[in-house]
């Protein structure tokens, strides 16, 4: 059978200035944690270079599908894939850099 704990006179308080009475509530009390502020230089990337990024590397995979479809005008040609494997470079390039 578990033992009860000891009930003492009341609850530690820090060192220093006293609550002076007043009650806390969950969304006044702070975090101990330091949390350095962020910089005013910090890089965030343009809401539509994710969607860029994505668009570029399905180019790409969709050039070389219907490359060898035999669905893009010249019939299969090397210059598609050429195509197509730039479009996954500059997307890699992108997303690389995004933030």
């Amino acid at each position: 059978m578990a033992t009860k704990a000891k009930s003492g006179p009341g609850k530690a308080q820090k060192k220093g200035r006293s609550s002076g009475g007043r009650t806390t509530t969950a969304a006044s009390v702070q975090s101990t944690r330091y949390t350095p502020p962020v910089p005013k230089n910090a890089k965030v990337s343009p809401r539509w270079m994710g969607p860029l990024i994505i668009a570029l590397f399905g180019l790409g995979v969709l050039i070389v599908i219907l490359n060898y479809a035999n669905v893009l005008p010249g019939g299969v040609n090397n210059l598609w894939l050429i195509a197509a494997i730039g479009s996954i470079f500059v997307g890699l390039i992108m997303a690389t850099r995004y933030h």
